[in-house]
C-alpha cells in the first residue's frame, strides 16, 4: 500500500483555509471565531488522520491474519 499524495494534499487545503479564515477573523476584530475556526480545523485535519491509522491497523491486522 502506497501513501496517496491526496492525503498530504486535503491537509494542506485545510490548513491554509484555516489560516485564510484565521487572518479574516483576526483582521475584523473576531479573534474568538478566529480560534473556534484554529480548532475546528485541528480537530478535522486529527480525524483524517486516525481514519488514515485505523486502515493502516487493518492492513497489519490482514497481513499477520488476527
Amino acid at each position: 500500500m502506497t501513501m496517496d499524495v491526496d492525503l498530504i494534499f486535503k491537509i494542506a487545503a485545510v490548513g491554509i483555509l484555516v489560516a485564510v479564515l484565521n487572518l479574516l477573523l483576526t483582521r475584523s476584530g473576531r479573534d474568538e471565531q478566529a480560534l473556534m475556526t484554529t480548532i475546528a480545523g485541528l480537530v478535522v485535519v486529527l480525524v483524517i488522520i486516525v481514519r488514515e491509522i485505523s486502515d493502516l491497523f487493518e492492513l497489519i491486522k490482514s497481513l499477520f491474519g488476527f
